[in-house]
């Protein structure tokens, strides 16, 4: 178990990834003080290693204040106490690439900290402030904020702005400790280029951009209008010469990109994935797709039409740490994603969740590109409704209470089932429901029916079969309410969404199912294969 192996393709190895996310504060717990810790990744490396992944991503391990999560960062340059050392963080580094494992960590160029050393001096009236967007205020006696923007978290009528003693209002797009950059600054680009050179100089693979479309702003700073093109503070023009001066940097050190970009517009999210910017951008549009045959196809057929013209792969998740596990979101009425519909007490089938789970799986796992698998995916970990007092994101208390927020996601992971607290380490900072030991990892790998089980086979399959991975796809004739494609190498993929079972395409391999086929040879509903033809 985490023997080193080589990559697939070593020349263009992100092209066909299998990414981790690493959300470390719920990861493994190294020093037992309930908080997952960079110790806890590196005794886990072995499971990673065993799993069959190309790279792990890590969210914020930077010096924070934690107002929201890690993404409020004070130093870009110091790992947080919570979680380590940096010295630490480069032996993890090493060590995971001493098993074929890269590593990918999160900037968020956005926002900093109001923790941070240049916010700090802008609040002392210093010339820092020409780094973020302080203005006054509107009114008679500037009482007013300087525009109308309305908040990055979803149903939160909060301002963007916030008034100092001295008159003064900041941007924040986010919460209040999370004060926006002036990106017109050349220190601001500066900096950000120096931060990029740190971690690849202490060998990261990659870089994944927090809020790509978000950081530059019309110098005016004017009110929002809906569908006013160009936006004032999202997706404007001036992103791409930040992001062709970045892509210099990271190709010095043979490193790649992936933007968090949410864009309604094809033609203009493409344009982040023009060889000289961003190397991929996540697939937001499959994430929050229905589970439904017709809108699945359409969503991958739409994310390829849209990476072709720049020859940029795709990249395909299911969920993240800002979104509903897969078990849960699947096995409810509504099997979409939306922000705004989350709500306490909504009903679901876990069992059916569960299978449409497993079948997504090797859906995504199929299709060409790279795959992002956020922890405990693989151990099928359901969303967790938290007790009010102990929800801590502040998407919860920016919505008036009516969002249960993201930390129903963030629940911290099982892996001893016999151990306390399912192993994970000390007392954890959210509570693991009653439970929770029955999906922990030790459990899963004496299963060959579990959820890890499935993911380990399906990451040695996609490893093996040179036919994964980038390339083509070709859909197949099919019945209504079932995907069915080829990919090179006489690959198959048949999922089968519909109602009843259906018969499966010639071929001469059954390599992998999500569940048994039934007893008349035929794939059942919510069950996905990979055939050889």
């Amino acid at each position: 178990m985490g023997q080193p192996r080589p990559a697939r393709n070593q020349s263009a190895w992100w092209r066909s990834a299998v990414i981790y996310q690493v959300y470390v504060r719920s990861f493994a717990d190294g020093d037992g003080d309930g908080t997952g810790d960079l110790a806890g990744v590196r005794a886990r490396l072995p499971y990673l290693a065993e799993l069959g992944v190309d790279a792990l991503w890590f969210n914020p391990w930077y010096r924070s204040p934690m107002a929201d999560g890690g993404y409020d960062v004070a130093d870009y340059r110091s790992i947080d106490p919570a979680f380590g050392t940096l010295a630490e963080a480069e032996k993890l580094i090493a060590e995971a690439r001493e098993l074929g494992i890269r590593t990918l960590v999160d900037i968020v160029p956005n926002h900093v900290s109001d923790q941070h050393p240049w916010f700090q001096a802008a609040l002392a009236g210093g010339p820092e402030r020409e780094l973020f967007h302080f203005r006054p205020g509107r009114g008679e006696h500037g009482e007013l904020p300087p525009n109308d923007w309305p908040s990055q978290f979803a149903g939160s009528s909060e301002p963007v702005w916030t008034r100092l003693p001295d008159g003064d209002w900041y941007l924040h797009l986010f919460t209040p400790e999370q004060p926006d950059l002036n990106w017109e600054h050349p220190a601001v680009r500066q900096e950000h280029e120096e931060i990029l050179r740190f971690w690849f100089e202490r060998g990261v693979a990659g870089v994944r951009i927090d809020s790509a479309a978000l950081l530059a702003k019309d110098p005016d700073l004017p009110d929002y209008v809906e569908g006013r093109d160009p936006n004032p503070y999202v997706d404007r023009d001036e992103l791409h010469d930040i992001y062709r001066s970045w892509r210099s940097v990271a190709d010095a050190y043979d490193g790649i990109f992936v933007g968090e970009v949410w864009l309604p517009d094809s033609e203009r999210f493409a344009r982040y994935l023009r060889p000289d910017e961003l190397h991929t951008a996540f697939n937001f549009s499959f994430l929050s797709c229905p589970w439904d045959a017709g809108r699945l196809r359409t969503s991958i057929d739409e994310t390829l039409a849209e990476h072709a013209p720049v020859g940029a792969p795709a990249t395909w998740v299911l969920c993240n740490h800002d979104v509903t596990r897969t078990v849960t979101r699947y096995g409810r009425t509504d099997t979409g994603f939306d922000f705004t519909a989350k709500a306490f007490g909504t009903p679901t089938d876990l069992a059916l969740g569960n299978r449409r789970a497993r079948a997504a799986a090797l859906l995504s796992l199929a299709l060409p590109g790279s795959v992002y698998v956020y922890q405990g995916e693989e151990l099928g970990l359901p969303e967790v409704e938290l007790p009010l007092d102990s929800i801590q994101d502040p998407m919860h208390f920016r919505s008036g209470g009516t969002d249960p927020g993201r930390d129903g996601c963030r629940v911290p992971l099982p892996w001893d089932a016999e151990a306390p607290y399912a192993g994970f380490g000390g007392d954890p900072w959210l509570p693991q429901p009653a439970g929770w030991s029955d999906y922990a990892a030790d459990r899963q790998s004496e299963d060959p029916a579990s959820m890890l089980s499935l993911y380990g086979a399906a990451l040695r399959v996609r490893r093996t079969e040179p036919g994964f991975g980038d390339g083509p796809l070709s859909w197949l004739a099919a019945d209504e309410g079932v995907l069915a494609f080829a990919r090179t190498d006489g690959l198959l993929c048949v999922v089968n969404l519909a109602d009843g079972p259906v018969g499966l395409p010639e071929h001469s391999q059954l390599l992998l199912g999500s569940g048994p086929l039934d007893a008349d040879g035929l794939l059942p509903p919510d069950t996905a294969v990979w055939l050889r033809a």
